[in-house]
């Protein structure tokens, strides 16, 4: 009887799954009529630019005559409608949402990525190509000539940089993740998310191993027709298919230049990249946003908090807000930042998981929202964003709210600041490091040995692009804060709940017996069953400590003073919570090991092991600022 019930248990599953599969397939179907029964479809569209090269465009709009505006996104990524005898449905349901509310939804390819013609460069260099696509799109006898840009991560990254060239067309902006087409923003140096204070972040080695087109890859024939190239991308979609590895130990290998080439990658891109000091001139030759370019368009700017770029993306808005000469574009920069991983914003639920950590409801009619901002700027009626869209909307994890502000941080947010001390081991969670609002009076420094070949393994954290090396989000970092080579700084129990939303800084007095190595650090939200989970996290490369223009390395016995850069969050300590900050030499995979020679680092495979402190006194104030509400 039992093996008859688990052959029908297993036959109804079967037809569950079938009736399944079938719906799905019914719904890519119904995707396809629905746009072709209210769009004029227009695909491998070869737009030139300006020097001849013709990047491949998929364009969709409304049928009829009357002309309309344009939501324009521009991607390094595949959005081919074939892939492995399949028809994709992505692009036809964004361009179904876009044409359905009467605008044309133009979709375009990077130079050099898949049919597009050129050599292909991170953010499509050169820079004229968005600036000649507007002018291109504008010259339609469809379009309005008011065009819209969209995309998250590398489809937003382009728009900053592209809109600083201020064309009249370009009339409204979208960009969601942003922070990898960030070059320099006042002391803020990440050139596009490769560095964080100097130190190189892997992500882009991750994500370069499964993006970068080999120079040697197949190349469509000139003279192919646009009847030709819709007929071959039913069979080539010319995506790379790379065989899987262990991110994990790719980015293990040393010297840090030949990760990809040891992996069998394509790097020619990669190549010079990793070279490149923080300051060199080629990050201002290409296409990443620096801030002495003024930025001409109206902007809608999305960012989440575990994002790699959470806080270059809150100065870039700011930065806007204080510093752009015209005064509509400047008043017209409006922010989301919400409670999730890199580009996670819709897939949010009502019981959001951000790693480990639920953090409630963290729905928003992001939808409704967009299209109202488009609305406004794109088409002759005038809506009431304004009237019903805060300037700033931020989810506060903790509380687990979406609340609104007039400015970031939230103009009632007052620095408080909270001092290091301990005993002269803070080493561990059963360390003495404590923080508090008094200052040390005796400076017991606390020292700990960071080994590069054992170093602190990263934990969660504000992450992207790393495969599986690094998962994303909050973890409870209990069982790392048992490593010796952690120092680990806690305040009293909280008698009562307090928010902290803003920017975090952190001034830290070290010295080291080597001639250079980084210092770390995590702000973290502990619980009363001792859960501890991270909301956000930084590092300091030490040579870079007077400036990314410069390397000055440290003397033995000399004590020297750490500006990090600001982490950022907002989190709702309840009271029976502590706040905790992590301090160490290493986050790895995330960042690069310093190998703490004082060389190039990139290119070694021998470290030095150092011993380093953390001094606390009112000689040497080590200190966290923290944005308390």
């Amino acid at each position: 009887m039992k093996h008859f019930k688990s052959i029908t248990f297993c036959l109804l599953l079967i037809v569950c799954q079938s009736f399944t599969a079938q719906e799905q397939v019914k719904e890519e179907e119904d995707i396809f009529k629905k746009l072709e029964e209210i769009a004029i479809i227009d695909q491998k569209v070869m737009m030139p630019m300006r020097d001849g090269i013709r990047l491949a465009t998929d364009i969709y709009r409304p049928k009829g005559t009357g002309k309309v505006p344009v939501i324009f996104s521009r991607t390094p990524y595949n959005f081919n409608s074939w892939g492995d005898g399949e028809q994709r449905t992505r692009t036809a349901k964004q361009a179904y949402e876009m044409v359905k509310r009467g605008y044309a939804y133009v979709v375009q390819n990077e130079r050099g990525r898949y049919y597009s013609e050129g050599e292909w460069d991170i953010l499509g260099v050169p820079l004229t190509d968005g600036y000649d696509a507007f002018s291109w799109m504008k010259d339609q006898s469809w379009s309005n000539g008011k065009i819209g840009t969209i995309g998250c991560s590398s489809t937003a990254e382009w728009q900053m940089a592209v809109a600083a060239l201020d064309h009249p067309s370009h009339a409204a902006m979208v960009p969601q993740g942003f922070g990898a087409g960030v070059g320099r923003v006042g002391d803020i140096m990440e050139q596009g998310n490769w560095y964080r204070g100097g130190v190189e972040q892997l992500l882009f080695f991750s994500w370069l191993y499964g993006v970068e087109h080999d120079k040697f890859k197949p190349r469509i024939p000139e003279g192919a027709t646009q009847e030709d190239l819709i007929r071959i991308s039913r069979f080539y979609d010319l995506a790379p298919e790379n065989p899987p590895i262990d991110m994990k130990e790719a980015l293990s290998h040393l010297p840090i230049q030949d990760i990809l080439k040891n992996i069998n990658g394509k790097h020619e891109i990669f190549d010079k990249m990793v070279r490149r000091k923080p300051n060199d001139p080629e990050w201002f030759e290409g296409g990443l946003y620096h801030d002495d370019m003024e930025l001409g368009v109206p902007s809608f700017w999305f960012a989440s908090w575990y994002d790699v770029s959470i806080t270059p993306n809150l100065a870039l808005f700011n930065h806007v807000r204080e510093n752009t000469k015209d005064a509509t574009v400047r008043d017209n920069q409006y922010l989301v930042i919400a409670p999730t991983l890199h580009c996670g914003y819709t897939r949010a639920t009502d019981t959001t998981m951000v790693g480990q950590r639920s953090v409630g409801d963290a729905r928003l009619n992001y939808e409704e929202q967009i299209f109202n901002w488009f609305d406004f700027w794109l088409k002759d009626e005038k809506t009431n964003f304004k009237e019903k869209t805060p300037r700033v909307q931020y989810y506060t994890m903790g509380s687990n709210k979406w609340q609104a502000a007039t400015q970031w941080p939230p103009e009632d947010s007052k620095m408080t600041t909270y001092y290091l001390n301990s005993k002269g081991n803070a080493n561990s969670l059963v360390g003495s490091g404590t923080l508090s609002t008094k200052q040390a009076s005796k400076d017991n420094p606390d020292s700990f040995v960071y080994d590069p070949m054992n170093p602190v393994t990263s934990l969660g954290g504000n992450v992207c692009c790393t495969g599986n090396a690094v998962e994303g989000g909050a973890f409870n970092q209990q069982e790392m804060e048992e490593r010796a080579d952690i120092l680990v700084y806690t305040t009293d129990v909280l008698k009562e709940g307090v928010e902290l939303s803003g920017f975090i800084e952190t001034e830290l007095y070290v010295s080291s017996n080597a001639k250079d190595t980084d210092f770390t650090i995590k702000l973290i939200d502990v619980y009363p069953d001792g859960t501890a989970y991270n909301l956000d996290e930084t590092i300091q490369r030490v040579r870079y400590r007077e400036g990314y223009d410069k390397e000055v390395f440290m003397e033995k016995g000399e004590v020297y003073k750490l500006d990090l850069t600001p982490m950022s969050t907002s989190n709702y300590f309840e009271k029976g919570h502590k706040i905790r900050i992590e301090i160490s030499s290493s986050n790895f995979p995330r960042f690069a090991r310093n190998l703490n020679t004082g060389g190039n680092n990139y290119d070694e495979s021998e470290a030095v092991i150092a011993q380093n402190k953390v001094h606390h006194s009112k000689k040497y104030p080590s200190q966290i600022r923290l944005p308390l509400r």
